[in-house]
């Protein structure tokens, strides 16, 4: 099943950050536009009816309202919005401006308008000033929405005349109304463009990565070489390029090694079985003796024993590179257990007319069973390789971080662009030692099947240590390097 699209998702998390950011600019844009109204409608109201009753202070009586309407209207001339209604002493309607939708309804018998009709509104005091605070809500008899100020206002003879500014909010509403809707429709073309943009720019944006998938298509079995080359890869994208190559370049040196060691492995499991095919053959040109199948059955024995070692040591590699190898550490006496190994090795030694001493001691965690199969394969190396009459050193040392088991044996030194190699698997550094008898090496020595030194660089890299060689006209050292456990 094909999996959701990256750039769809990430696509439509812009849009929904982009829809979410509109929604709080847009209402942040609207309450804002629509505090601004208020405040100079408000202010519009107020200073409305401060002018009016301020005029209306000025006059001498309820008939001086009637002659002087006029001037009182003024105050809300020039807007149609604003409305006004004076009512005189006796509460009747003696003046009325622009007041559609009547704010105060006329009485049914007199047909007058009264402050009796008027909603309940608050009235503010002839000697009060006027505030914002003082401006009430209610809505006409059309259903218009209304703001205004009721005042009283002291004549000069005494009387108490009443005003009522007002503001029909009608357009003000329906300019909110279209300005929430332009920033609705805003808002919508803004996300749908943006999840467009977003989409296209998120491709382009995730182009390498195409390119990257592309060269990595180009990798097979038998273009291990091939690398990812991706001009111009985003710097977030050039860690992940290095470690795809690094991987890459990993796994071709894996398969080489692979292919050298299969190549290797089936050479020196040939040489045994063509040695033994190629005496069964000549014995079986003729009729032979007794003592001469003997013979052939012993050589043959031989090359079962030496095919034997290097199964038992292939097997040794593959169980050891899997991350479930079991190791048994415990602490032991390396100075010991190198006099024990020298010990086992005593009689192939007086064999070769080779001395063997230990020296030193020092305390290492282990597997003890590995170690001894380590020092043993070089041991076994090192008598092979050791010219008669020569003395064989094995010696411990410890240090802050690590102990130091050396075996070190004169002899020819090993030129220095082998040293490294010496512990590559079926790796000679002279092909003819090959040929070399095995001289009885016990169980756990690989004899001459080359994977001595392999298998010795397996324990300690399953110890977590390291081993070395040094090479010089005095001889050569083999340096195992045991970490200490803490």
């Amino acid at each position: 099943m094909r999996g959701r699209s990256l750039a769809a998702a990430l696509a439509l998390a812009f849009g929904a950050t982009t829809l979410t950011v509109f929604v709080l600019v847009g209402s942040f844009l609207y309450i804002a536009l629509e505090k601004q109204i208020k405040a100079q409608d408000n202010l519009d109201i107020v200073l409305a009816a401060r002018h009016a009753r301020r005029l209306a202070e000025e006059l001498d009586s309820a008939q001086s309202i009637r002659d002087h309407s006029e001037r009182l209207t003024s105050v809300v001339l020039g807007n149609e919005a604003l409305s006004m209604e004076v009512f005189d002493p006796d509460g009747k309607r003696a003046i009325e401006h622009n007041i559609a939708g009547a704010l105060a309804v006329p009485d049914a018998a007199s047909g007058a308008a009264t402050i009796a009709a008027l909603p309940p509104l608050t009235r503010v005091a002839a000697t009060t000033r006027i505030t914002e605070a003082d401006i009430g809500d209610w809505t006409s008899r059309n259903g218009a929405p209304i703001r205004g100020i009721f005042t009283d206002a002291r004549l000069r003879n005494g009387d108490t005349a009443s005003l009522l500014v007002a503001r029909n909010m009608s357009d003000r509403w329906l300019l909110l109304d279209r300005y929430r809707d332009k920033l609705t429709f805003a808002g919508v073309a803004g996300v749908v463009l943006a999840m467009l943009l977003g989409y296209l720019l998120i491709r382009a944006a995730l182009r390498p990565l195409r390119d990257i998938a592309a060269s990595a298509s180009l990798v097979t079995v038998n273009r291990l070489d091939t690398r990812i080359a991706v001009a111009r890869v985003p710097s977030e994208l050039e860690a992940l390029v290095a470690s795809l190559n690094a991987m890459l370049e990993r796994v071709e040196q894996g398969f080489q090694r692979l292919s050298r060691f299969t190549a290797d492995l089936a050479h020196d499991m040939r040489t045994p079985l063509s040695n033994m095919r190629g005496a069964a053959e000549v014995a079986l040109a003729r009729p032979r003796s007794v003592d001469e199948y003997e013979t052939l059955l012993a050589s043959s024995l031989e090359e079962c024993d030496r095919l034997s070692r290097m199964i038992e040591s292939v097997l040794f590699l593959a169980r050891a590179e899997h991350p479930q190898f079991v190791k048994q550490l415990r602490e032991f006496d390396a100075g010991q257990e190198l006099t024990h190994i020298a010990e086992y090795f005593e009689g192939i030694a007086d064999d070769a007319d080779v001395r063997l001493r230990v020296s030193g001691t020092a305390a290492v965690t282990a597997d003890l069973e590995l170690f001894r199969r380590a020092v043993s394969n070089l041991l076994a190396n090192a008598i092979r390789y050791t010219p008669p009459g020569g003395e064989i050193v094995l010696d411990a040392c410890a240090s802050a971080d690590a102990v130091r088991v050396t075996v070190e044996n004169p002899g020819q030194p090993i030129p220095a662009e082998h040293l490294e190699r010496i512990f590559d698997r079926f790796y000679r550094v002279d092909p003819s030692r090959s040929s070399l008898p095995s001289a009885g090496l016990s169980q756990g020595s690989t004899g001459s099947t080359g994977l001595g030194l392999a298998i010795v660089r397996a324990i300690m890299e399953l110890h977590g240590g390291s081993v070395h060689a040094e090479s010089d006209a005095r001889g050569t050292r083999f340096v195992l390097r045991f970490p200490r456990v803490r």
